[in-house]
């Protein structure tokens, strides 16, 4: 089966529905069979995303992809100062 990307407002959004569905009386199980997810997907979401808002989440994708970005230019920038000290 294909795996599927979830964005960041829809991973709270159900994360949100999870807590309802926990809230009536299911079980993490059931719950995860109606979101259609793993327990293991559902906890490590919860961990990552609890209790954040769409925006947020949203937010904080952005700012860890702008993170990232920039260890990659500072990884080169070291590589580019390690290479004039090499032929220096």
């Amino acid at each position: 089966m294909a795996r599927k990307r979830h964005k960041a407002e829809e991973i709270v959004n159900k994360l949100r529905q999870a807590d309802v569905e926990l809230g009536k009386g299911s079980t993490v199980a059931s719950m995860c069979r109606i979101l259609g997810v793993t327990e293991v997907t559902y906890f490590r979401w919860r961990k990552e995303y609890g209790g954040m808002k769409a925006d947020q989440a949203k937010r904080f994708k952005q700012i860890e992809q702008e993170n990232a970005r920039l260890k990659r230019l500072l990884a080169e920038a070291e590589l580019d100062k390690a290479i004039l000290r090499e032929a220096a």
